[in-house]
């Protein structure tokens, strides 16, 4: 129980310090002439994944790899899973163009790339299946060939792109502070962020060995659960108030920073042997990322709440699966 108690309160840490890391680092930004777009597009856009990707890359330092594997999946399965069909219970939303025909085509490639780089033993015969460092490198240049059009498109439309414009708004909302403060304030969140996932990670492994699950089991459902946080306070929030078709650009975003740069980034530092009922958790997440086309496509382009309901029966059945597959 005390392990469990110190893991909450180190999310806690994590999840409120990277709030602060996030607004400095964007503010900062500004002051030294970034446009704001292209602010929206890469630190705010992103931003709530900052608790995955400072957990993911301690975690891959310290050799934890299976939990890393664990939260990357996880978190994936948890967005579309969880917050999109939570989100969608609470308002059905509107799926904007650009999401069909940009960011959900793009996260089903990068889904299938993960797939792939995943299938060495049925590919070349191999013993194991491993995401080497040079499949980390493919990851993060996949990243950055996204990220740059991305954002140039997005530099290149005007504000009636309602997900264009929404970011603007979102770093427009931002207080104007001291540049000095700013920094201290980045500063605080960076240490913050780091003992917080730092000890978010040595509880879990803790808590992994005195009940005899797996660091993927737990990197699947409890930090995955917890560092979503953000996602679905972000999005909740974006529904509650009329804009629930942003909450699909947000959870699409997140899922392929996810994806591509902290697998990217996890990849490099170590590269991540697949464990044990790891390509089930492939399988799953790669079926809930594929379903979201038809899925944004019909009901004139609306997710409704029986698709979020389905979406939710989905990642609760599977989750309750892996828990008691990891129990027995």
């Amino acid at each position: 129980m005390t392990d469990f108690l110190l893991l909450a309160a180190s999310l806690s840490l994590l999840l409120l310090a990277a709030r602060y890391f996030v607004d400095g680092i964007s503010t900062i930004a500004e002051s030294l002439g970034v446009p704001k777009i292209a602010i929206g597009m890469t630190v705010v856009a992103f931003g709530t994944s900052t608790p995955e990707l400072v957990v993911n890359s301690i975690s891959a330092y310290q050799g934890s790899t299976d939990l890393a594997f664990g939260n990357i999946v996880g978190s994936c399965l948890v967005n579309v899973g969880f917050v999109l069909g939570a989100t969608a219970l609470v308002r059905p939303m509107k799926v904007e163009h650009s999401l069909i025909t940009r960011e959900i085509p793009m996260l089903i490639l990068t889904v299938a790339t993960i797939v792939v780089l995943a299938s060495d033993r049925f590919l070349n015969a191999e013993t194991q299946d491993v995401w080497r460092r040079s499949d980390g490198l493919i990851l993060l240049l996949l990243f950055c060939v996204f990220l740059y059009y991305t954002t140039r498109q997005a530099m290149a439309v005007d504000r009636s792109d309602p997900f264009i414009a929404e970011v603007s708004d979102e770093v427009a909302r931002t207080k104007p502070k001291s540049l000095g403060l700013q920094i201290l304030i980045t500063i605080a969140g960076f240490i913050g962020v780091s003992l917080g996932a730092n000890w978010t990670v040595e509880y879990a492994v803790s808590i992994a060995r005195g009940f005899g699950v797996s660091e993927t089991v737990i990197g699947l459902t409890v930090i995955s659960l917890g560092t979503t946080l953000p996602e679905l306070a972000t999005c909740i929030l974006a529904a509650r108030r009329g804009d629930a078709d942003i909450a699909l650009g947000n959870i699409v975003g997140s899922n392929l920073f996810n994806l591509l740069c902290i697998g990217g980034i996890v990849s490099t530092i170590r590269p991540v042997t697949i464990p044990a009922g790891g390509h089930l958790d492939l399988i799953v997440m790669a079926f809930l990322s594929v379903v979201l086309l038809p899925i944004a496509i019909r009901s004139e382009r609306t997710i409704t709440r029986g698709e979020g309901s389905f979406l939710l029966v989905v990642f609760v059945t599977y989750l309750g699966y892996r828990v008691a597959g990891a129990s027995l």
